[in-house]
């Protein structure tokens, strides 16, 4: 996706902001005082969250998806997919634009995420992130990589999804960046299926820049940002899944996740 096309377009403020804030912070508030306690008791306790509601889909894995599909639509998300997530084991790639992109996800497909260490020290999220099977990895460290691929594969092992954003940090929005090849070892190793997904906000992506953390911007200010923005529309795109056994090494599933993902956001 060209820079061009992505106007950075954020609302700078007045009364309009001020309204979102007056309504959107108590029904945040609501949701965190009241929703929140509800899905922890139906994720801790064993014998609600084995509970089977569907074929494929437990009360722990429903109500994740509940509070975090919520928590998008206060923020103003209208969510959109396209496509189906794989059920079983599988490696979710996705591009990645913000800490907003994991809350998307989940609203979609219950994953344990692979994510910066930082992130457990941020308000909240970093307590959910803790709770919600985040693998945490200290960037640059090579130590800690190995110890994240040894996690990766025994969950997929045991037939839980992982889901990983292989560009390694956001990038403002404008564009996808490289994938790392070393993060798809694991699928490579349990001989699971890695599914691509494009995460795209606004019509045909023209809110990325937008909804991406602008320079400096600590993870406090772009929540508040965001709470104050208009509504804006999320699509989700779950595209074709690459059986390893097809694709000969790592990094070329790497470039083929990563040209799907880019043509999915040019289309």
């Amino acid at each position: 996706m060209s820079e061009s096309s992505l106007p950075a377009t954020r609302d700078a403020g007045g009364a309009l902001r001020w309204f979102r804030y007056v309504y959107r912070v108590p029904l945040l508030l609501l949701h965190v005082l009241l929703g929140l306690p509800v899905t922890m008791l139906c994720i801790c306790v064993p014998a609600l969250a084995r509970i089977r509601v569907g074929r494929h889909d437990t009360l722990a894995y429903l109500m994740i998806r509940w509070w975090q599909g919520l928590l998008m639509r206060i923020f103003g998300f209208r969510l959109r997919r396209f496509g189906t997530p794989l059920a079983g084991a599988t490696v979710f790639v996705a591009n990645h634009v913000s800490w907003v992109d994991i809350s998307v996800l989940h609203s979609q497909r219950v994953m344990g995420f692979v994510a910066k260490r930082e992130i457990a020290g941020w308000p909240l999220v970093g307590w959910l992130a803790a709770r919600g099977q985040t693998i945490f990895h200290q960037r640059g460290s090579t130590e800690s990589l190995g110890g994240v691929l040894q996690e990766m594969l025994a969950r997929l092992r045991s037939g839980k999804s992982v889901g990983v954003f292989p560009e390694g940090r956001t990038r403002g929005g404008a564009e996808v960046g490289p994938f790392h090849a070393r993060i798809f070892q694991a699928a490579v190793e349990a001989g699971v299926p890695v599914q691509p997904v494009a995460l795209r906000y606004g019509e045909r992506g023209s809110m990325q820049t937008v909804v991406a953390f602008g320079p400096h911007e600590s993870f406090f200010a772009n929540l508040v940002r965001m709470l104050g923005e208009p509504a804006r529309l999320a699509e989700v795109h779950f595209l074709e899944p690459i059986a390893v056994s097809d694709v000969e090494g790592r990094r070329r599933i790497a470039e083929t996740s990563r040209a799907r993902i880019v043509a999915a956001m040019d289309s």
